[in-house]
């Protein structure tokens, strides 16, 4: 888009110098009246120019706003959707946590049963 509006911003110089330069030319006032023609056209053409700047800049401005919008959404929606995976896997640790824990007393019980069971080999025999 910057490309774009440099190539007009020219384009519109170029045709003021080009307009210029014929009215000069074939300018049939005097030399006076001449210049004031070229003060006036070239205070147009400053005109028009500031007037284009103006309204690229408030362009700019605003698509470079909408961007920023849109971006902070998509950042926001973003880490939400991270804050809700997290949680899920906070979850399934959890159990799996839980489950462990339940698999780890089960075998320390079983390993006090044998060693119960082993002690009382020994003590009958």
């Amino acid at each position: 888009m910057a490309s774009n509006t440099g190539q007009t911003l020219l384009a519109l110089l170029t045709g003021a110098a080009i307009g210029a330069g014929i009215g000069i030319l074939y300018a049939p006032d005097k030399g006076s009246k001449t210049r004031d023609k070229i003060g006036k056209e070239t205070k147009k053409a400053q005109k028009r120019l500031n007037k284009q700047i103006k309204e690229t800049t408030s362009n700019l401005n605003e698509k470079a706003q909408k961007a920023r919008l849109s971006f902070e959404q998509k950042l926001e929606d973003t880490l939400s959707s991270a804050s809700y995976k997290a949680d899920d896997i906070l979850l399934a640790m959890e159990d799996k946590l839980e489950s462990l824990r339940k698999q780890n007393a089960k075998l320390q019980k079983e390993a006090i049963v044998e060693k119960t069971k082993t002690k009382a080999k020994k003590a009958t025999a």
